[in-house]
C-alpha cells in the first residue's frame, strides 16, 4: 500500500501559478505511475497529467497542455504539478493517485487539496 498526502492548493487569480506537491510513503518501490486526477463541482473527475516513476515519460491532458507540468523527485519521493496561466475553469480538488507495477489503474489516491481559480 502506498500512502500519499497532496499539498499547495488555494486561491489564485486567473493567470496566476501554483505548484502542487504529493508525497510518496509506504510501498513505494512498487509504484510504476503517478497521476493528477482533479473533479470540479457536479462534475467527473479527470485526469490531468501523469509521469512514469522510471524513465519519467509524461501525459497531459489538452485542457492542461502547455501550461502545466508533472516532474518527480525520486530521491524525497515526491511528484509535483507545476500549474502556470491558471484559468476558473481549473478550480477544483486535486488529487495525486499512484499505479502499482502488477495494476492497470490508479489504485492508491490521496486526500486531495482545494485549488481556486478567481476570474
Amino acid at each position: 500500500q502506498v500512502q500519499l498526502v497532496e499539498s499547495g492548493g488555494g486561491l489564485v487569480q486567473a493567470g496566476g501559478s501554483l505548484r502542487l506537491s504529493c508525497a510518496a510513503s509506504g510501498r513505494t518501490n512498487s509504484v510504476a505511475e503517478m497521476a493528477w486526477f482533479r473533479q470540479a463541482p457536479e462534475k467527473e473527475r479527470e485526469f490531468v497529467a501523469s509521469i512514469t516513476w522510471i524513465g519519467g515519460n509524461t501525459n497531459y491532458a489538452d485542457s492542461v497542455k502547455g501550461r502545466f507540468s508533472i516532474f518527480k523527485d525520486n530521491v524525497r519521493r515526491t511528484v509535483s504539478l507545476q500549474m502556470n496561466s491558471l484559468k476558473p475553469e481549473d478550480t477544483a480538488v486535486y488529487s495525486c493517485a499512484a499505479r502499482d507495477l502488477s495494476a492497470s489503474m490508479f489504485n492508491s489516491w490521496g486526500q486531495g487539496t482545494q485549488v481556486t481559480v478567481s476570474s
